[in-house]
């Protein structure tokens, strides 16, 4: 599975932002699909994940409310709307994929990722 994220950019706080990540191959509809990021100087951190069906997403606590990730499995496209973006959101993003069937948020649990696109908040 390749994964190729897109949609990164310059916005002014409390703007919006919507990425996508492009899947390749024919298992993306199994996959659990997640978005990481990860600021300057820190570790990578989870920020939102979804199901294989989409019924089910997990986001951290700092995002929630004003991000929301979603999937289109006849496209094999993942996306995260970012809303009321804040400057401590300024982080590459990556998407990535896991193989284990659970929406879960580490880092170790995801098999595959994207190179990364760049968010940049501006106050």
């Amino acid at each position: 599975v390749q994964l190729q994220a897109f949609g990164g950019g310059l916005v002014q706080a409390g703007g919006s932002l919507r990425l996508s990540c492009a899947a390749s191959g024919r298992t993306f509809s199994r996959l659990v699909m997640g978005w990481f990021r990860q600021a300057s100087g820190k570790e990578r951190e989870f920020v939102a994940a979804i199901s294989w069906s989409g019924a089910t997403t997990s986001y951290t606590d700092s995002v929630k409310g004003r991000f929301t990730i979603s999937r289109d499995n006849a496209e094999n496209t993942v996306y995260l709307q970012m809303n009321s973006l804040r400057t401590e959101d300024t982080a590459v993003y990556y998407c990535a994929a896991s193989r284990l069937g659970a929406v879960l948020t580490s880092v170790r649990n995801y098999d595959y990722w994207g190179q990364g696109t760049v968010v940049t908040v501006s106050s």
